[in-house]
């Protein structure tokens, strides 16, 4: 293989890897009664309207996803 080639392989197999991560939260996603549930995450119906923000799941999922690409980084770099 070129080695002009390998930073493009390594990009293609970081979105296969996030593609499987994506893949395996939906399903895994509804399997988890509290998320989506949390207090804080913002629900609102009325008369043939509703709206719904997971505001507190988001955070803590953003707070968990930033831990694991700091200990990948982290580990990465050793």
């Amino acid at each position: 293989m070129s080695p002009d080639l390998q930073p493009f392989g390594r990009a293609v197999l970081m979105l296969g890897l996030c593609l499987v991560g994506i893949g395996v939260l939906l399903l895994v996603g509804p399997r988890i009664p509290w998320l989506g549930r949390l207090p804080g995450d913002i629900a609102i119906r009325r008369d043939g309207f509703s709206f719904y923000f997971p505001l507190t799941s988001c955070l803590l999922l953003s707070a968990l996803l930033s831990v694991v690409l700091w200990l990948i980084n982290r580990f990465r770099h050793s």
